[in-house]
């Protein structure tokens, strides 16, 4: 059984390694765990108790603090301030022509319905984000 827990040791590396994501470090944790009681009995039973629980436990563990240190923020940038902020549609927003334009604060955005629909011209619009080079907007209730 040494070999086996090696070889699948090998293979969690392998496939972690090959991955952006980290997957299955808590399973090479519990192989190696494994591979070492091998060496100690060869109780299948034993082996295999230590493979799940060291795996599940490094995951339950483990798991919270990776997704922390993995975390992407999104970094804020200069356009995020339009973000909340009015302005009035110059040309209307159409989602299904590819259409549309607004002026906010004495600035010009290509712009998109964020509820699919139809805008006019001269419609008081609110942006609700910014996605590329684009302003999503609905229309402003104020």
């Amino acid at each position: 059984m040494v070999w086996i827990w090696l070889a699948l040791l090998i293979v969690f590396i392998v496939v972690e390694i090959a991955t952006v994501q980290i997957v299955t470090i808590w399973f090479a944790a519990g192989a190696l765990a494994s591979l070492i009681t091998s060496l100690l009995t060869e109780n299948l039973v034993i082996q295999g108790a230590v493979f799940l629980t060291t795996s599940l436990l490094s995951l339950v563990f483990t798991r919270p603090l990776v997704k922390k240190l993995m975390k992407n923020d999104v970094q804020p940038t200069n356009a995020d301030r339009y973000i909340g902020k009015e302005g009035f549609v110059t040309e209307e927003i159409n989602n299904i022509l590819g259409t549309g334009s607004i002026t906010v604060s004495g600035v010009t955005w290509t712009a998109r319905s964020y509820e699919d629909s139809i805008i006019p011209k001269d419609t008081k619009v609110v942006i609700e984000k910014i996605s590329g080079v684009k302003a999503i907007v609905k229309i402003s209730n104020i």
